[in-house]
């Protein structure tokens, strides 16, 4: 079946997305060799090169289309972008062209007007996810591509945003240990309600898998794709779907609190120090 999912769909690869990964990729290099004096086989580089790649391979390649069979895969395919590779993504950028950014006029404009605090950011990303995840918001959004990839990628901006103090920390601000303490714990905080929606229902009842009731409307995965998932064997009959939602909540709790860790410790030799501390 691996071999089947991996190799034989190539129908399923995103080429389109690799071709714009690869001129971020390019973007950063250059950006990278003319303003720093950083090697591409530092550590940050290669967090970004890796974060590019888990990109890809998350939403590239046949796992973008699996991942619409059950709530367990999507969830960990979204807890996979928001909690990893956004944190990844921004840890990767040199200190320095962050700092250059910081004191451009014109970020500082847009900070000023436009961009929300970390914590507001955090606050609406909490409520925006969760009603992601209610079915008649997803099948509003899953009628029109560019309004739900649009909608997940408002969402995505509010995660790099949200993740600031501990991946970027302004340096003119005061971020003490236990600051950064209570503000990882309200992010499980704002986070525990979109999980405990799919626990909940699950205890009482369970509800119908609205991911995949678009799969029938040929919203989320065209008509050829789950012909051939189907001839694949990839497509399960039947699973129990009040256990599929219960674990999904669970991962994604797993998820956020593994991303919270593996951000802190890779903040800790990446930045310098900037966030030590903040997990014991």
């Amino acid at each position: 079946m691996f071999y089947a999912m991996w190799l034989e769909g190539q129908m399923l690869w995103n080429m389109p997305l690799l071709a714009c990964l690869i001129c971020l990729a390019a973007i950063y290099v250059y950006v990278v060799a003319s303003y720093t004096n950083i090697k591409f086989y530092q550590k940050q580089p290669l967090l970004n090169f890796l974060s590019l790649g888990i990109m890809y391979l998350t939403f590239g390649s046949p796992f973008e289309t699996i991942s619409h069979l059950s709530f367990s895969l999507h969830m960990l395919q979204m807890s996979i972008l928001y909690f990893i590779i956004s944190p990844l993504f921004v840890l990767g950028i040199p200190d320095s062209i962050i700092q250059s950014i910081r004191e451009h006029s014109l970020t500082k404009r847009v900070s000023k007007f436009v961009l929300p605090p970390p914590k507001a950011a955090l606050y609406a990303f909490g409520a925006l996810f969760l009603m992601y995840h209610f079915p008649i918001v997803l099948t509003f959004l899953a009628r029109t591509a560019f309004v739900h990839n649009g909608y997940l990628f408002v969402l995505l901006l509010l995660s790099f945003r949200m993740w600031q103090p501990i991946t970027v920390p302004d340096p003119k601000k005061d971020h003490s240990r236990e600051q950064k303490k209570r503000y990882l714990f309200l992010s499980g905080l704002v986070i525990m309600p979109a999980c405990l929606l799919f626990i909940i229902t699950a205890f009482i009842g369970g509800m119908n898998n609205p991911l995949l009731s678009e799969l029938t409307a040929n919203l989320c995965i065209s008509p050829s794709q789950l012909s051939q998932l189907s001839s694949l064997d990839i497509l399960p009959s039947s699973f129990n779907t009040r256990l599929d939602q219960m674990f999904a909540g669970v991962l994604m709790l797993g998820m956020h609190k593994f991303g919270v860790i593996l951000t802190v410790r890779l903040g800790k030799k990446t930045k310098g120090g900037a966030v030590v501390g903040v997990v014991d």
